[in-house]
């Protein structure tokens, strides 16, 4: 565990330090088919305020998205994903003039029509592999732009072939991606990576790279995470393997877990959880989410902040807060042992 590189970006003409404490971006998906919340947010007016609620319970910005990239999704049209952000995008602006928003998109098109509307970051899971005008956007507004690691498309992304090397594959697309982006006129002092947790991975190819993130740290840049509730996650939660047998597919423990009565299967069910698998939405906890998966989620959060994450990308904001402050304690602690 080496101590992590401090960093300084700009968000609409101020400045913002990366590095001090671990930053959570709060997922606000405005989307009919995202994987784990899909259609719950829609709506605008519950979409600003569950954003609103987001940065509530401790979000330091709020990533919204109006297109799915979960595996087999198809592409929406950008006029539809206008239609579905902008609205959510003005409500914060207008509600809270200072959050930091983040455009989840990959199209140029969306990215500047979201800027203009009030967003400061815009975050590319494509890494400029779908639209390499993004990073034209980017350096023409000065907006942070977060650069994913992705192979093949969401459509079938997960079905192969993968990467031998999960390493050279990350460490050279992520390469390829910051290159384009500072041909385009993107400060370097701009970018933040992300190793694209789940996009194109095995689910031994994910726990390698939140085992190893610090293989990234030669490309001198913030590095974002996002694990909450993916599939690889859930598999482990609910007693998988990590390594799925040739002809099986994993099933997932939110498959399994949240529909229904979102009962916890039974070789993972601990006593102790099985009264409270939803917590109260009262306490800041949402509800359906099953309490194995929080648990699982907060244990992936706080290994990528150990291994040096700048940034965390989660869904369930209040029951990860604990899990962020306890991570960056315990860096803070072997800092000070290192300088004395």
């Amino acid at each position: 565990m080496h101590p992590r590189p401090q960093f300084a970006i700009e968000i609409r003409g101020r400045k913002v330090d990366l590095g001090d404490r671990t930053l959570i971006m709060g997922v606000l998906n405005v989307t009919p088919d995202s994987f784990s919340d899909g259609g719950r947010y829609l709506a605008p007016e519950r979409a600003v305020e569950h954003g609103l609620e987001l940065a509530g319970r401790g979000a330091d910005w709020i990533d919204v998205g109006g297109e799915s990239t979960r595996p087999g999704s198809t592409p929406t049209t950008a006029e539809e994903e206008l239609a579905r952000v902008l609205p959510v995008i003005r409500g914060l602006r207008r509600r809270r003039p200072g959050l930091v928003i983040s455009i989840d998109t990959t199209k140029a098109e969306v990215a500047e029509q979201a800027i203009r509307a009030g967003a400061g970051i815009i975050n590319d899971a494509s890494g400029l592999r779908f639209d390499a005008r993004i990073a034209q956007v980017a350096g023409q507004h000065g907006a942070p732009l977060v650069l994913m690691h992705l192979r093949g498309r969401p459509a079938t992304m997960q079905q192969g072939p993968f990467a031998r090397s999960v390493w050279r594959s990350v460490g050279g697309g992520l390469a390829w991606s910051i290159r384009r982006a500072l041909a385009s006129g993107v400060r370097r002092s701009q970018i933040i990576i992300d190793p694209g947790l789940g996009f194109g991975k095995t689910r031994r190819q994910n726990f390698q790279i939140l085992a190893r993130l610090d293989c990234l740290r030669h490309l001198r840049l913030p590095i974002l995470v996002g694990t909450s509730r993916k599939s690889f996650l859930q598999a482990i939660v609910a007693g998988e393997r990590l390594d799925i047998s040739p002809g099986k597919k994993g099933r997932g423990y939110w498959a399994l877990a949240a529909v229904g009565a979102g009962l916890v299967p039974a070789r993972a069910r601990h006593p102790a959880a099985a009264e409270s698998a939803d917590l109260p939405s009262a306490d800041g906890y949402p509800q359906g989410v099953p309490l194995p998966l929080l648990v699982g989620d907060a244990a992936a959060v706080t290994a990528s902040i150990l291994a040096g994450a700048h940034i965390v990308r989660v869904h369930d904001v209040a029951a990860m807060v604990s899990a962020v402050r306890i991570a960056d304690t315990i860096l803070e602690s072997r800092k000070s042992e290192v300088e004395s």
